[in-house]
């Protein structure tokens, strides 16, 4: 898993990339979440989307946004997360030119921060967010929504209510030849502490639905 530095808008941005075996493999950038709060690309929901996506055959890159670990710059309400998201996406793509897909993932915050990417990058085909904050920040620029995807949510949320993320899923799911599949984790906290194993498996089974091709050679190639 080779640690990598690469070039933000504020200065060196953190990272691990794995690539993939298979030629013009799908690419796919995981965000974290809240800096303020302890959100690392260490975090362990981000790491299993992280290993999901390099299951199903994926060429995978997380980072750190500015102002975490090692990479420079400081915390900036979402703006310049958003512009560390943008530099990261082009920093894969410029190793991945030939890239049969691209798709974004995020946990909490960076769920956020990659629905507002999936809007300005019209080349992301697919994209999976888990617990978005949709009690805290305002999701209103899903309009319309790009692409398909799966957001996943845990019954027992204290941070990111069920309700207010059901709330989004409805709006989102009335928007034509947009399909939203929704995926709610019984006795999952926020953090899903206990059922990271329950999260790695919907993931799993939603790629290998949504990316059948990229899922076979991947398996063929382990």
């Amino acid at each position: 898993m080779p640690e990598i530095i690469l070039n933000g808008p504020e200065g060196r941005l953190e990272g691990r990339y794995q690539q993939s075996s298979t030629p013009n493999a799908p690419i796919a950038l995981m965000l974290h979440p809240h800096p303020q709060h302890g959100g690392t690309m260490n975090n362990k929901v981000v790491y299993s989307l992280y290993q999901s996506f390099q299951r199903q055959g994926f060429s995978v890159l997380r980072f750190n946004f500015r102002g975490v670990g090692r990479s420079q710059g400081k915390f900036d309400r979402g703006e310049g997360e958003l512009s560390d998201a943008a530099a990261a996406l082009d920093w894969l793509q410029s190793w991945n030119q030939n890239a049969a897909q691209c798709w974004i993932a995020g946990f909490s915050f960076g769920a956020w921060i990659g629905m507002q990417l999936l809007m300005r990058r019209p080349e992301i085909s697919g994209f999976i967010s888990v617990a978005p904050p949709a009690n805290v920040y305002d999701f209103s620029f899903l309009a319309p929504c790009p692409s398909s995807g799966l957001i996943i949510q845990g019954d027992q949320d204290t941070v990111v209510p069920q309700e207010a993320v059901g709330k989004l899923i409805q709006k989102l799911s009335h928007q034509r030849g947009i399909k939203i599949d929704y995926k709610v984790v019984p006795g999952a906290s926020h953090f899903f502490n206990e059922h990271l194993d329950q999260l790695a498996e919907a993931v799993d089974q939603y790629l290998e639905t949504a990316i059948p091709e990229a899922a076979a050679k991947a398996r063929t190639t382990r």
